[in-house]
């Protein structure tokens, strides 16, 4: 089976991009937000060849791949995987809820 193209949505991309920015300022380094990006393109890569690899997340047609304190929801569609969500787990999971459902 061949790779699905990876689709990172607006607010995917821009919980992505603000969890790294907070990252390089707080610890005045850019090595754990790198290690972090890293990881993240990684997953994506991984899910992209295996998607059905994770389990399903409580929000209809959504699946999540966790990566220690961080996750990804993501949908499959025919020949793309759509990050939906670059999640931080120790924030509020309502806020979650409210951000999936308006996908």
């Amino acid at each position: 089976m061949a790779q699905k193209k990876i689709i990172w949505t607006e607010t995917a991309a821009w919980q992505r991009r603000s969890i790294l920015d907070y990252w390089l300022e707080r610890n005045q380094s850019p090595n754990y937000s790198l290690r972090l990006l890293r990881l993240s393109n990684e997953k994506a890569n991984l899910i992209a060849d295996n998607p059905l690899l994770y389990k399903a997340a409580e929000f209809p047609n959504t699946r999540v791949a966790a990566m220690g304190h961080f996750s990804l929801f993501y949908k499959i569609s025919d020949d793309a995987i759509i990050i939906t969500a670059f999640w931080d787990n120790r924030q509020d999971p309502k806020e979650l809820l409210k951000l999936l459902k308006a996908r």
